[in-house]
């Protein structure tokens, strides 16, 4: 999916929301392990539920890769269910070097057929340059985490003060372009997105953490915003587990839709 037609599904929608499919067998409706593929049939009435109200969804590929072979058929499953016109995230945090990651960037895009993937940089330019060769395709670069640990390394300054993940954000920026390089940012530091948003002002941020973790989305749209809205907002938790009864897909969609509406007035507040 290029950048205009992912501005143009949130002009469509009036959201920017990205829902998380973080399906864990512990979880999900007791009902549905009577079926042949629990996770998907959860996903997909999931998606049924929500698809007018998002843009994106993001499996994390940890919930799915545990289970084995059968986790990847629920995978592939799932994402050939996602409507077309919706952009598909693979969180898994890939990032090794050479023809490793070129063959994770065909494993996603070409396989999976996914819009995009997120990104451990490290490993410096050549653990990400594999991914930014597919037409359409987008790298999505961890950036600026919520995680109690960023604090180990993400936020140590060098002896003129510049922190980590400044320096990440410099040189990234440089190896893509706004049209297929994500960031990562998370929300639950409402000022740090702004410092990020100061250094990549073009860019679409990937903001997990509203909702459940206690980010704000007035925050997150206060610091993110930029002339494309530039930022695609993950709730999970929220949505997906917001019942766990026979009506956990109607409930998910209700609250998928309470998370459009305040989008859609940030949007409009914004002329977008």
């Amino acid at each position: 999916m290029t950048r205009a037609q992912l501005v143009e599904q949130i002009r469509i929608k009036q959201s920017f929301l990205c829902v998380g499919l973080d399906t864990d067998m512990d979880k999900i409706p007791s009902f549905l392990h009577d079926f042949e593929d629990p996770i998907f049939e959860f996903n997909k009435r999931i998606i049924d539920a929500t698809k007018d109200y998002c843009v994106a969804y993001k499996p994390n590929l940890a919930f799915y890769e545990c289970l084995g072979p059968k986790g990847w058929e629920s995978l592939k499953k799932t994402l050939d269910y996602i409507p077309a016109d919706i952009f598909t995230i693979a969180d898994a945090k890939r990032g090794d070097i050479g023809n490793t990651s070129t063959y994770y960037a065909k494993t996603f895009f070409e396989f999976l057929n996914c819009d995009s993937v997120t990104i451990a940089p490290y490993m410096g330019e050549d653990s990400v340059s594999p991914f930014l060769q597919f037409p359409g395709k987008w790298a999505i670069v961890l950036a600026l985490t919520s995680n109690a640990g960023a604090l180990d390394f993400q936020m140590t300054a060098d002896a003129k003060g510049k922190r980590l993940f400044e320096k990440v954000l410099e040189k990234t920026a440089k190896w893509g372009t706004p049209d297929n390089t994500m960031f990562v940012v998370g929300a639950t530091r409402a000022e740090g997105i702004g410092e990020v948003r100061k250094l990549v002002p073009n860019h679409f941020f990937l903001v997990p953490g509203v909702g459940a973790q206690g980010g704000s989305l007035e925050d997150v749209t206060r610091y993110g915003w930029n002339d494309d809205c530039g930022l695609l907002v993950n709730s999970s938790r929220g949505i997906i587990y917001a019942s766990n009864g026979e009506d956990f897909a109607q409930v998910a969609g209700e609250k998928a839709k309470e998370m459009q509406i305040l989008m859609a007035k940030e949007l409009k507040t914004r002329g977008f």
